[in-house]
């Protein structure tokens, strides 16, 4: 069996119903959401989300909310206040350039305040059904381990080997396989390697 097919056979074994783990209802509270999981933990976001959503459900109410009411109900994920200043930005600009529809396009997608191109990766993904690898530092982590990237790749090289390595059809699943194996087995510091099923394979220098 080839190395592609065997990582996709026991990811699928082990996580046959991986998907994102932000709490969202609609494109609009994806992208929020993903814009404030920068550098925390989903967990943590998905702590304030449903307060923040409550109170601005769409980007009109968020467009016009005010800046100290944003950061307080976001504070507990860091770096709240960036973060408050582009949650209320991008959804000016939805208003304005969407008529507060989150747009299906990569381009339109990364011109918006606090989007890179793993935000869009993972809008892209869930919302629109569009083909995509969004990497993130499990997703890296994982890569580099399981020998399909190196060591010294950045996050579009990783992207780029990942998208040439599976199949296009296999982008979505995988990308949240990918998640769940970094994040809960595969993990940065003592990762759980005695019943891997990736041992043979695994990059060991990278430990």
């Amino acid at each position: 069996m080839k190395t592609n097919n065997f990582i996709l056979k026991k990811l699928d074994e082990l996580y046959p119903n991986a998907k994102c783990e932000l709490i969202h209802s609609n494109s609009f509270e994806l992208l929020i959401a993903v814009i404030l999981s920068a550098q925390t933990t989903d967990e943590r976001v998905n702590s304030v989300t449903p307060f923040l959503f409550k109170k601005y459900p769409d980007a009109y109410k968020l467009s016009k909310a005010k800046l100290n009411e944003v950061e307080k109900i976001i504070k507990p994920i860091g770096l709240y206040k960036n973060k408050a200043k582009n949650i209320i930005m991008t959804s000016k600009m939805l208003c304005d350039l969407y008529d507060g529809n989150v747009p299906s396009n990569r381009e339109e997608l990364e011109a918006l305040t606090g989007v890179g191109r793993k935000t869009a990766n993972v809008v892209l993904s869930n919302c629109f059904d569009y083909p995509a690898f969004a990497v993130d530092t499990h997703v890296s982590r994982v890569s580099k381990r399981l020998g399909i990237a190196q060591n010294d790749d950045d996050v579009r090289m990783i992207e780029e080997k990942l998208m040439t390595y599976f199949p296009k059809k296999y982008w979505g699943k995988l990308h949240h396989q990918f998640i769940f194996f970094g994040r809960y087995k595969c993990k940065a510091v003592k990762p759980d390697c005695l019943d891997c099923p990736f041992k043979k394979i695994c990059k060991k220098d990278y430990l």
